[in-house]
């Protein structure tokens, strides 16, 4: 189911303003859930003791169906929500599978606990669909070997199989998501849901196999429905998971499987952004605290404050600063001019002339007086 609560919220709410309404009115309503799921609500003043409700739900398997109605079974676990407040009308109302009169009039004293139930009259036709076929797992007629499988569809990208075997009926769900991260997220769920269940502690539990290839049980289905990123998980369901109380909890469990799943992917992806949100803002606060350190270590260094000044500098005036320290930079590297350093230097600087006694003659005249 798309959902955990069995009881439609909006159905409820438009039930229970019908039902504390003082005076009859004609009242029109459509509602549209997820699945497929439609509800038709009519009230008539002309009829003030009677409500109608006619829904149309998907329908899990053309196998449930008789001769395009729902089975004994399904109507009889309509009825049973109360023989005095519901009434199947025959036929139903044009497009849908079932169509209910409520007889507000004889609500019984707790009167939200029946509006609740009748809400959950979609949840009721599911279920006792899938449980028509749970019961039949010891049944004689299954004979050894392998059996096609059948699919159940519930959404239309969300369909499962159920698998009749000796003994046990497995349920196979082909898993798909959108984003990468949830298929990470998954797959890390399915091997630790496979080793968990295979554990002595979950022995009553059934036995939950994942695999990323489909099994063997549905070779010869349509390409489309096995081609997944999510891998394939499967249950093998036997009659002691059926037994008594055990068989409404069993296929509620089964029905709420995706649902569940997706659940618990959103949920971790939103604990691991909070985590990451709490890492990064612990960083951030430790950051701030060492800053006013660091900046009394930086102004103990010499020209803190020109380089601080630099900083707040515009790309503009870092350019001007630039060509000007240039310039500046070339004039030192010239000739440094000092008024009256050349007479001082005459005075104070000048080396005395040495005379020799020794005196040499320059050989280039000799060579060339020999030459001649």
């Amino acid at each position: 189911m798309a959902r955990f609560e069995r009881a439609s919220p909006a159905l409820k709410e438009i039930l229970l303003r019908l039902y504390r309404d003082e005076r009859a009115i004609d009242a029109d309503h459509h509602l549209h859930e997820f699945g497929s799921v439609e509800y038709y609500i009519q009230s008539l003043v002309s009829d003030p003791d009677h409500t109608y409700l006619s829904i149309a739900t998907p329908i899990l398997s053309q196998a449930f169906l008789v001769s395009t109605r729902l089975s004994r079974y399904t109507i009889q676990k309509v009825k049973a929500i109360s023989a005095e407040v519901v009434e199947i009308v025959e036929p139903p109302k044009e497009g849908y599978q079932l169509t209910i009169r409520l007889n507000f009039g004889r609500m019984p004293h707790e009167a939200i606990k029946m509006i609740t139930d009748i809400a959950a009259v979609q949840g009721v036709i599911l279920s006792s669909q899938l449980e028509e076929m749970l019961m039949n797992v010891n049944s004689q007629d299954v004979a050894q070997g392998m059996y096609k499988p059948i699919k159940l569809v519930y959404h239309p990208r969300e369909p499962f199989y159920v698998i009749k075997q000796p003994q046990k009926i497995t349920a196979v769900f082909p898993m798909r998501f959108k984003e990468k991260t949830d298929v990470i997220i998954a797959t890390a769920f399915f091997q630790e849901l496979m080793d968990v269940a295979n554990t002595k502690s979950c022995a009553k539990a059934p036995h939950c196999i994942w695999s990323p290839i489909p099994p063997p049980e549905l070779r010869g289905e349509a390409i489309e429905d096995l081609s997944t990123n999510g891998g394939f998980v499967s249950f093998d369901i036997t009659s002691r998971h059926i037994e008594g109380k055990r068989l409404d909890k069993t296929v509620w469990n089964l029905l709420n499987f995706y649902a569940f799943v997706k659940n618990h992917v959103k949920t971790t992806r939103g604990f691991i952004q909070r985590r990451m949100r709490t890492c990064l803002q612990s960083l951030v606060e430790v950051l701030q605290k060492t800053e006013p350190q660091d900046e009394q270590q930086i102004k103990e260094v010499k020209g803190y404050k020109h380089m601080k000044k630099l900083v707040k500098f515009t790309k503009f005036k870092i350019i001007r600063y630039r060509s000007d320290f240039t310039s500046k930079l070339k004039r030192i590297r010239s000739r440094l001019k000092i008024h009256g350093f050349n007479r001082f230097r005459r005075k104070w600087l000048t080396f005395p002339i040495f005379s020799s006694k020794t005196k040499y003659r320059k050989l280039e005249k000799d060579i060339s007086l020999q030459h001649n």
